[in-house]
């Protein structure tokens, strides 16, 4: 089986264009991470050990980080117009 072009590799640059595809896959890891955030911080109100507990809420407040920073990219590839 012959390997695609770019297939396995990491891209160092964004696309010019977002396909709707790409637009999907972009919703789909805004909604995990929310999600993740949510489900992190409800454990972390639930937990008796103070150590797990801030484990939890450090975990949640990655997701948080990643969702902001999908939201940011979002807004700035938004006023540039790229994508369709």
């Amino acid at each position: 089986m012959q390997q695609q072009p770019n297939q396995g590799q990491m891209m160092t640059e964004p696309p010019e264009v977002v396909t709707s595809k790409d637009h999907l896959y972009i919703n789909d890891m805004l909604s995990w991470n929310l999600l993740a955030m949510k489900k992190a911080h409800a454990f972390a109100e639930q937990c008796s050990d103070q150590q797990i507990s801030q484990a939890l809420d450090q975990a949640g407040q990655m997701h948080y980080d990643h969702y902001q920073r999908l939201l940011t990219h979002l807004q700035t590839q938004g006023q540039q117009g790229t994508i369709q």
